[in-house]
């Protein structure tokens, strides 16, 4: 699913204050040393010479910078510096500091023997790490300091602030990143280069799209005429009339249409006979009334989501209109990942009312993770108590390791979790709406959380003197003495798939979750296990021994074992199994149950056609997930002010998004580039069987870089309407599947123009849809502008139409643009959401570049 890095810093001094120290000391006294401390984070070179013995390195450092004066009576004796770093970190060179990993992204620097701190005194760290911080997204924030006895606080240079234009977290600490011959690449081979405003204007100026006009219903539908006539007024109120259908199960999509009770009549009839398949609907508005026909609940939910959307455009007096309508693909999802950094009930309830609006019907929740977990679980307790929160506690008795700059005090919008009664409010929500919600705990690997949980649990018990309970739930084997290293960097992050006490985990889990869906009145359907990932681990495990030599002395082999058990238990208790690709590909097929999910996540030129040919040939329910078209973890563009992780792809914009083809995966290869932004073709291996489909898409947003319900928001929409739209609607530039065909950059199979045009005509109906995102709450990405100044005069231009551009020459204020203008030096340009509360990332254009 991801591999990458993260860069994340906390320092702690370890001291004890003198006996009778003035009251200056202690707590005051690192209080006052944490709000002056000056701390620099600075990516320094993406392609320095490595030093002897380590390839494919990036250096960076941090930068202490002491007060003047030092607070009266903190003893320094006994420093080290803690700080988080994502990819491996084989050198740290230092004059006073020397290094050793913690675990995961937690690293440490003690101070050296002899080693003293000097007022007012900087201190550089050189960090050697393997890959690259090709963005600024890979800082932490709150790095924290410590004394023996005392509070842990935060260093005030390291505190996250929201752009007040924004409304974006901002890291003050890290450095500029300006050079793009050092930054932006590895090597000459990588063609990647930074979206700048000049080249931004290049891109948008072949794509430029008129205003909307006419029907604006994002996704597409099938057919939709506007006729001649009177307009209908909403406003007059609708007289409803249902057929086949309780009202609740349209109530959301009638509150959207805004409209209340009155003479307008409104039939809504279900007649599957009259239409094609699950979810489609006809929906005519004419001056004598609306009538709608569905398939079902749902299809009649759709119908007025499509009728909100159009009366929103029209100000509520529409023109006379008639669709028919279906969907492509039964699977239209949205995955968010809680574990690294949480995000609560009520963004998520946003995102449910958003995904109903644009007809997405499966919410993939990701509850648990190395680095938390985020459901409770009434039997477990520990689970939620302590494996939701990261604060400063090296025993994890009370809380898991500050990862990803969570912080030493266990507060903050990182931390936390779903009471039973929040899933709960969630499911229905959910379903009500016609959205299938996936729950998803991932095993055996990213288990670190319930991990530490349960050893918490098993310290309680056997306290207790509760030895047998305290070993039901115990998820190592104490004796096994395998070291590895998972891809995030933890060596203790799996689940001993040996042990009955693991088992009896997962039914405990599942049985629990299963009942929360029974509370809700909505039948669990789907359990997704992760699978993915999962690191070299038990090969000297004791209780792993007999499993081992039951599979050839293959340890590897554990895991599809462990896979193919869960997924036979969970079929047994009616459930279908979900799991990420690279996990769910090494078992072995009738070993599985029938009915099995699998998310093909490997990146569009390097494995993603080999997984997911593979797993459709098997018969397998396979669901997009590619890094290429559904990351929305990853950057909307090469740029280091662009926020996410860029392991798998540079950037994924609603242009890449909205273009991809899913029933020809290797012609993709015509539309986009490799990770180093090269042209190249895909090899059609295996072949995709006749018969073999995809069965839907679905996004992903990982949230390792994702701290505030305002990110999720940002890096979800507009790409989230790209994604609907392509898992509704069919995209007529797509030719024909052919087995082994393979398919160059550029190549003239693919009918560019179909999908230019197709693209002009979806840009503007996402412009029309941001008044409605706004009614929502969602706080969609607003795209800087592209701008160049030309013969003295700036010209700018936008991705969306209509959308309002800005700029600043000097320190002047912001002035509306209305066309090329005359300047004179630099510019300063941005753009505003449709509102005109916020504004778009500021981006700098300079004469001739």
């Amino acid at each position: 699913m991801r591999t990458t890095g993260w860069v994340a810093m906390a320092v702690a001094m370890l001291a004890t204050p003198p006996a009778g120290a003035a009251e200056t000391t202690g707590q005051a006294a690192l209080d006052r040393f944490a709000d002056t401390l000056g701390y620099t984070y600075r990516v320094v070179d993406n392609r320095p010479q490595c030093p002897a013995g380590i390839e494919g390195c990036f250096l960076s450092t941090i930068a202490l910078t002491l007060p003047d004066t030092l607070p009266e009576g903190l003893e320094t004796k006994g420093l080290s510096l803690y700080f988080s770093f994502v990819t491996q970190l084989p050198l740290v060179e230092s004059g006073i500091f020397s290094h050793r990993l913690i675990n995961g992204d937690v690293q440490q620097l003690v101070l050296k023997p002899g080693a003293t701190l000097r007022p007012g005194a900087r201190h550089e760290v050189r960090l050697w790490g393997i890959g690259s911080n090709f963005s600024k997204a890979f800082a932490m924030p709150n790095a924290y300091l410590v004394a023996d006895g005392l509070k842990p606080r935060v260093v005030a240079a390291t505190r996250a602030v929201i752009d007040p234009d924004t409304g974006l977290e901002i890291l003050p600490f890290v450095a500029p990143m300006t050079d793009e011959g050092r930054l932006a690449t590895k090597s000459d081979a990588d063609k990647t280069r930074w979206l700048t405003a000049e080249r931004a204007f290049d891109v948008q100026a072949a794509r430029l799209a008129p205003e909307a006009i006419g029907v604006v219903i994002l996704p597409k539908p099938v057919k939709a005429v506007q006729g001649e006539g009177k307009a209908v007024d909403l406003g007059r109120g609708v007289a409803l009339m249902l057929n086949g259908v309780d009202r609740s199960a349209i109530a959301p999509a009638l509150a959207a249409l805004g409209t209340g009770e009155g003479a307008l009549p409104l039939r809504i009839r279900i007649d599957a006979a009259a239409l094609s398949k699950p979810e489609s609907y006809s929906l005519d508005v004419k001056s004598s009334g609306i009538a709608v026909t569905a398939y079902d609940a749902a299809g009649a939910s759709h119908a007025l989501r499509s009728l909100a959307q159009q009366a929103m455009f029209e100000g509520g007096k529409l023109a006379p209109l008639h669709i028919e309508d279906a969907p492509e693909y039964g699977f239209r999802g949205l995955h968010i990942d809680l574990g690294r950094n949480f995000h609560g009930r009520d963004e998520i309830l946003k995102l449910v009312e958003a995904m109903a609006t644009y007809k997405l019907n499966k919410l993939h929740l990701h509850l648990a993770d190395d680095e938390g977990w985020r459901i409770e679980i009434p039997a477990l307790p520990e689970l939620a108590g302590i494996g939701s929160k990261r604060c400063h506690d090296p025993s994890e008795q009370t809380c898991i390791l500050p990862q990803l700059g969570a912080g030493p005090d266990g507060t903050g919008g990182v931390n936390g979790h779903l009471s039973t009664a929040d899933y709960v409010m969630i499911v229905k929500a959910a379903a009500t709406r016609h959205i299938e919600v996936i729950p998803s705990i991932d095993m055996p690997g990213h288990s670190r959380a319930a991990i530490r949980a349960m050893e918490a649990r098993y310290a309680r018990l056997t306290a207790a003197g509760k030895t047998a309970e305290a070993g039901q739930y115990r998820l190592i084997d104490p004796a096994d003495t395998t070291e590895y290293r998972s891809i995030q960097n933890y060596s203790d992050n799996t689940l001993n798939v040996c042990l009955p006490a693991t088992y009896r985990f997962v039914d405990t889990v599942v049985d629990a979750i299963a009942d929360m869906h029974k509370r809700a009145g909505v039948p669990l359907r789907t359990f997704h296990l992760g699978a993915d990932e999962t690191a070299g681990a038990w090969i000297k495990s004791p209780a792993c021994k007999a499993m081992i030599a039951e599979n050839g002395g293959d340890a590897g082999k554990l895991t599809p074992r462990f896979i193919e058990r869960v997924s036979k238990s969970l079929a047994a208790k009616g459930l279908r199994v979900g799991g990420w690709s690279d996990g769910m590909g090494h078992t072995e097929t009738a070993n599985m149950p029938k009915q099995v999910q699998t998310n093909i996540w490997g990146v569009l030129h390097a494995g993603a056609i080999r997984e997911g040919h593979d797993q459709m040939n098997r018969g397998w329910n396979a669901v997009l997930s590619i890094p290429d078209l559904g990351y929305f973890d990853m950057p909307y563009a090469p740029h280091p002010g662009e926020g996410g992780y860029n392991w798998a792809s540079r950037g994924v914009d609603p242009y890449q998004v909205y273009g991809f083809m899913p029933d020809n995966l290797p012609a993709n290869a015509a539309t986009i580039r490799n990770i180093r932004a090269e042209g190249k073709p895909i090899e059609d291996k295996p072949a995709l069987q006749p018969g073999r489909r995809v069965a839907g898409l679905q996004a992903q947003l990982w949230s390792e870089t994702i701290r505030t319900d305002a990110q999720v928001d940002y890096m979800l929409f507009p790409r989230l309407l790209a994604l609907a739209e392509r898992a509704w609607s069919p995209a007529p530039w797509t030719p024909a599947y052919e087995a082994g065909a393979v398919y160059e950059w550029g190549d003239k199979r693919v009918d560019a123009a179909k999908l230019k045009t197709g693209w002009q005509d979806f840009a503007g109906r996402v412009a029309a849809q941001f008044p409605m995102l706004e009614k929502i709450g969602v706080a969609y990405r607003v795209a800087p502008p592209g701008a160049r100044i030309v013969n003295g005069k700036l010209e700018a231009n936008s991705m969306f139409p209509g959308t309002a551009i800005e700029y600043r020459i000097g320190d002047s204020g912001w002035t509306s643009y209305a066309g090329p203008v005359a300047v004179s030096g630099g510019v300063d340009v941005r753009s505003r959401s449709a509102d005109g509360k916020r504004a778009s990332r500021t981006v700098r254009v300079e004469p001739g570049r």
